[in-house]
């Protein structure tokens, strides 16, 4: 889809907004802050059709109100169903579960939900197969995942499976320029894995040059990202080695492991 276009609007500290469009209409994904994407409406004269939120950070919804209170008609909130049953994030007017596609007739595209419990109990995920694309907020960062503040390593771990399961060339588009930080980490913790080591100096010079890292794809992830290779066995040995593993190695424990580690690294 050649007209569609992807636009990266930096937020706060290290937040990435998702702002997909048309020349005319107008998706955005988790508006943490309405300011920098009013601004790039404005300037570019496109219309906001409607916002896509993943969960209920602040750095996530911060923004909704306000757009809304913007805008000339009436758009559309998607988010998890749970939330809005809830009231969690009051201002869902379509609530979603895993399976459910939503379509944006504006851009004539489609998104599948995809329930990604772990970092939060109600984490949400749109896939568009038409744009090979991933919008995951804060599950599956660039080399890393999200922290677990409400979820267990079990669910954190199902739901990683299930977005990389997804095609190899699907682009990611998580919400934090974490990379650099999350790729040292990842050095550490499989030191003998060479697409890691080639991509930890493509994100170094990326990042001293003020590049951003984001997109990533669904390939690079899994063969890179620690979070993705719980059956590695460098990973595993490292882990038992610095004493964070013991004789369970099944998938959920390497995978709460690392995550452990990654938290106080």
């Amino acid at each position: 889809m050649t007209n569609i276009q992807i636009q990266q609007i930096p937020a706060f500290d290290d937040n990435y907004l998702w702002l997909i469009h048309n020349g005319t209409n107008a998706i955005i994904v988790d508006p943490g802050d309405a300011a920098p994407v009013q601004a790039y409406l404005n300037q570019h004269q496109l219309q906001l059709s409607a916002i896509l939120l993943t969960h209920h950070h602040p750095d996530h919804i911060g923004g909704v109100a306000e757009l809304l209170n913007n805008s000339p008609k009436s758009i559309p909130v998607y988010g998890a169903l749970a939330d809005q049953q809830s009231g969690r994030i009051a201002a869902i007017t379509q609530g979603c579960r895993d399976g459910d596609t939503i379509s944006i007739a504006e851009l004539d595209l489609q998104f599948n939900v995809i329930d990604v419990p772990g970092h939060t109990s109600t984490h949400i995920a749109y896939y568009c197969a038409q744009l090979a694309s991933l919008f995951c907020g804060d599950t599956l960062f660039a080399g890393g995942c999200g922290r677990l503040f409400e979820g267990t390593p079990e669910q954190m771990l199902h739901s990683l499976q299930k977005l990389a399961a997804l095609p190899s060339e699907t682009k990611v588009f998580c919400a934090h320029e974490y990379t650099l930080s999350n790729l040292r980490f990842a050095v550490a913790v499989e030191p003998n894995n060479p697409a890691l080591q080639t991509r930890f100096k493509q994100v170094t010079e990326q990042r001293a040059n003020n590049i951003s890292t984001v997109p990533s794809q669904i390939a690079t992830e899994i063969a890179t990202n620690p979070f993705l290779r719980s059956d590695s066995e460098d990973i595993i040995q490292t882990l038992q080695a610095a004493g964070k593993l013991g004789d369970k190695t099944d998938p959920v424990s390497v995978f709460a492991a690392v995550r452990g580690w990654k938290n106080t690294f």
